[in-house]
């Protein structure tokens, strides 16, 4: 059996890594972002183990100007620069393969396609069978037998691509693909092509002529004639984007692919590069065998999981949840919606590796039998128990008639509550990072995708032994986190904010709001006669219909039939891999353009359309007839809360259009109110209260209209003398402050000039100077603690000490802002929890709904309206004791747009 090569695009792999996760990066306690490095390691250890090559390099593209940057000076002129996040993990990912001692090779000079295609044909030359590990379609000209794409995709799928892939993919065979790729061009490394020829006509071109000698030897033969003309007068460029696009397969290299041997990990090395980036899971993976994947010691494995059947069995477990100190519990059921699914069962742990599973459908005794067992055991508030998102569960529960009570864990809030800035707080990676290992994941049971099925198809079996796990990973994450929590001095914010406040979210969500479906009817059709308004517009001024939406279409009108940067006096026309940028934020750079005017326009109002009026509606539960979001705990790192299915927190509130949405927000029983309670600048007297501002103190505490009294210190002038652009720049430079706001942004905001906003910041401190004493304390503690925190205690790792001047720069703006918006995050959850305890206790029929920022909203019968107002406003009031006073707006209405 000939041996085996793989050739590693390290380029293409890192790219993949960093963008994989999407919004929700893996990062370190510190905030450093890891994706890249964790892809990439786990891609590694992928084509080490399960492939087993004789032979392995990783090639990375070298920084130098290459041959084709000299032939062609615009070569990737527009490519956008790579992400700073992913760039500072370059050296860790080299540092990572040389640990694994895997060849990296990176040539001045040389691109890592043209020492992949050199190494391949040498390879090939020599009998071995070449694998090139990479996505990208330039790779398909060195196909030929015994060399192959191997494309790497999500866990086990993988394409493996010969010589026919080219056939396959566009109809030309191998010997064309260069030819192909002159014509059409390549906008992500900017090369041109032969204008007006894309894909389509370029295949049609090859298939009918052949390569591109044989198509100019035809030349008079192609048709249309606006494409042979095309051909024509770009025949040079047609001839110099072939040569840029030709893979080198003859370059001269300093290493030959028989210098590339598979050699054993370094694995102290390769373990100290894993634990300074937190990658326990994989430091688990190399204790052994550095060439097999991490196996559980015979003491993790020994499980005693139970499908509890018969009474006998149930009865055995009732008496051990109650002899237990605590327990985790877990529901299986038909869906992901709490409102609307069916419980399929119940699982417990009380030991570590022994858990029961309760199908309700396998079992010998009644539904009410088991209930009646269970309920006094899962209402028992002085029972501890927990679970991971046991919000979820205690909804399920609630379906069934039982109030879980006694809820003293969460293991979801413990792991976001030790690390705020990871947004991977799920049970397979807390297994995985805590415990090193791997569990039974819900996609081996269920599928994915059109051939997914239901939890109540799988096998019994299977389900009890998924479902065991699931109680007990959680319960031996408890035992854990638990101690962290206590080491960290988090158990105040743990214990006194974030789980009672399961409860009230989960009642909250519950309660769910009504929504008037009529008037955002009718919204939608009079939105819907200006969208056809402005389209009829945006043709006109492009001189033909088009798919407005299309950022492939748009592009081309706006930069090569418009030329609306020439108009704009926009020197630099901005791309991306997939063509002309088209972009919110690019677009506004032409705003003086009419036809881009109306595009923003046009695009604002469909996504209120798609997103809200239309959207909305589409998510009543049939059962309840509310719209029922989910509150989210543990996303945001500053501690906010955040909702979800639908997010009901991004609903616009500054356009008109944004308030006639929040008006279809009504209650949900005749003769009642909608009252919304929100906190007046709530940040603003945090910041007064932790910096100890004398002035922002007196201000705050006399009522005065603290952005006009900063305007009158900042610009030196009498309060009665303040303009109301003043008013309105000091405004900016409050809040401004508060998010690490700085002079070029100031200056952006208010038209003024960079000097200008300087000196306007200057001002500021001097006005302001407790403030400024207390920002560099704030850093001060946090380069020397590497972490930030709330007036709770809530914390969030900050690198204060990054030599990275963009880093240190994004790392001062969390460090100041953390503490007051944290502060505000908690202020507020402490208020609900109390507000809420009033409610049970007075026997109010008052229902808390939502919460938004710093705002609450709630329904109440009319006659119940003056003394609950009363009632919310005392508590949000008194939440925390501040050196300033909290002022509270309550307002009253039909709907939510008149109660704000």
């Amino acid at each position: 059996m000939a041996k085996r090569i793989f050739l590693l695009d390290g380029s293409a792999i890192a790219y993949r890594s960093h963008f994989a996760f999407g919004a929700n990066p893996l990062t370190t306690k510190a905030g450093m972002d890891t994706s890249a490095c964790y892809g990439f390691a786990q891609s590694l250890f992928r084509i080490r183990d399960q492939e087993k090559p004789d032979y392995m390099a990783v090639v990375f593209d070298s920084p130098e100007p290459t041959f084709r940057h000299k032939a062609y000076p615009e070569y990737k002129a527009t490519r956008e620069k790579m992400p700073e996040e992913l760039q500072l993990q370059l050296p860790i990912i080299q540092d990572m393969v040389e640990a694994m001692r895997i060849p990296f090779i990176k040539q001045a000079g040389l691109e890592a396609d043209d020492i992949i295609g050199t190494l391949a044909y040498q390879a090939q030359k020599d009998g071995l069978e070449v694998y090139m590990v990479t996505g990208d379609k330039d790779f398909m000209q060195l196909l030929k037998p015994h060399i192959y794409i191997y494309s790497l995709k999500k866990k086990s799928d993988l394409d493996i691509l010969n010589e026919s892939a080219p056939e396959k993919k566009w109809g030309v065979s191998v010997e064309h693909v260069t030819d192909l790729l002159a014509l059409m061009g390549d906008s992500s490394d900017n090369i041109p092509g032969v204008p007006g020829i894309g894909e389509k006509t370029a295949v049609k071109l090859i298939q009918q002529f052949g390569n591109l000698d044989q198509i100019y030897k035809s030349i008079e033969k192609v048709t249309p004639d606006r494409i042979k003309q095309k051909l024509i007068d770009h025949r040079e460029q047609a001839y110099l984007c072939k040569d840029l696009v030709t893979i080198e397969t003859n370059a001269d290299l300093p290493i030959s692919h028989d210098e590339l041997q598979v050699r054993p990990i370094e694995v102290e090395r390769l373990k100290n590069i894993f634990q300074n980036l937190e990658f326990f899971s994989l430091v688990e993976k190399i204790k052994g065998d550095p060439h097999t994947d991490f196996t559980p010691s015979k003491e993790d494995t020994k499980r005693n999981y139970q499908l509890i059947t018969t009474h006998k069995d149930l009865d055995t477990l009732i008496k051990d949840l109650t002899n237990a100190q605590t327990f985790s519990v877990d529901t299986e059921t038909t869906g992901l919606d709490p409102i609307s699914s069916s419980l399929l069962g119940i699982s417990f742990s009380t030991k570590k590796s022994q858990a029961s599973y309760i199908s309700l459908a396998h079992a010998d005794f009644s539904p009410k039998e088991l209930w009646s067992k269970l309920k006094p055991i899962l209402e028992d508030k002085n029972k501890k128990k927990g679970g991971q998102n046991i919000k979820y569960d205690r909804h399920i529960l609630l379906n069934e008639g039982i109030r879980l009570s006694g809820i003293d864990f969460d293991t979801m809030i413990a792991s976001y509550l030790l690390d705020p800035n990871n947004r991977q707080h799920g049970i397979d990676n807390l297994a995985r990072t805590h415990l090193g290992m791997e569990k039974i994941s819900t996609e081996s049971l269920i599928g994915k995708g059109a051939k997914q099925i239901s939890m109540a198809q799988v096998d019994i079996a299977q389900l009890a032994e998924y479902a065991c796990e699931d109680a007990d990973v959680a319960y031996q994450l408890h035992q854990k986190l638990d101690p962290k929590i206590k080491n960290e001095n988090l158990e105040h914010v743990y214990r006194d904010i974030e789980i009672p406040l399961i409860e009230v979210l989960g009642d909250m969500e519950r309660n769910g709001i009504m929504l008037d479906v009529e008037h955002l009817k009718k919204q939608s059709k009079e939105l819907s006669k200006k969208v056809q308004t402005l389209e009829k517009k945006i043709y006109e001024l492009a001189g033909r219909n088009f798919n407005i939406k299309s950022p492939k279409q748009l592009g081309p009108i706006l930069f090569e039939e418009l030329k609306i940067q020439e108009a704009c006096n926009v020197k630099r026309v901005k791309k991306t891999k997939t063509g002309y940028a088209t972009d919110h934020e690019t677009l506004e750079n032409y705003i003086e353009h009419p036809i881009v005017a109306h595009i923003l326009e046009y695009r604002n109002l469909t996504k209120l359309i798609s997103t809200y009026i239309d959207a909305l509606p589409t998510l009543i539960n049939p059962k309840t007839k509310k719209i029922h979001t989910s509150f989210n705990q543990t996303i945001a790192a500053t501690g906010r809360l955040s909702s979800s299915d639908p997010n009901l927190q991004n609903i616009p509130i500054r356009t008109d259009e944004g308030k006639r949405i929040r008006q279809a927000f009504v209650p949900s029983e005749k003769g009642w109110k909608l009252i919304s309670a929100d906190y007046s600048q709530i940040e603003l007297r945090l910041l007064a209260h932790m910096s100890s501002d004398p002035t922002l103190i007196e201000m705050f505490t006399k009522g005065q209209d603290v952005h006009a009294q900063t305007a009158a210190k900042m610009f030196a002038t009498s309060i009665h003398d303040v303009t109301p652009l003043q008013r309105s720049r000091a405004k900016t430079i409050n809040f401004g402050i508060i998010y690490g706001m700085g002079p070029q942004r100031l200056a952006r905001e208010n038209e003024i000039s960079i000097d200008e906003a300087k000196a306007f910041i200057q001002n500021y401190f001097e006005a302001f100077s407790e403030v400024q004493t207390y920002f560099d304390r704030t850093l001060e503690e946090g380069k020397r603690d590497g972490f930030v925190q709330t007036l709770t205690g809530r914390k969030r790792s900050v690198d204060l000490s990054s030599t990275n001047p963009r880093l240190l720069a994004f790392a001062q703006r969390i460090a100041i802002n953390t503490p007051l918006q944290g502060s505000a995050a908690d202020l507020i959850k402490i208020a609900m929890i109390e507000i809420h305890k009033e409610l049970q206790a007075s026997n109010y029929q008052t229902r808390m709904l939502l919460q938004v920022h710093d705002e609450l909203v709630f329904e109440s019968p009319s006659d119940e309206c003056e003394r609950v107002t009363q009632m919310i406003k005392e508590k949000m009031s008194s939440a925390m004791k501040l050196k300033v006073p909290l002022i509270v707006d309550i307002g009253v209405g039909e709907n939510w747009a008149n109660a704000h």
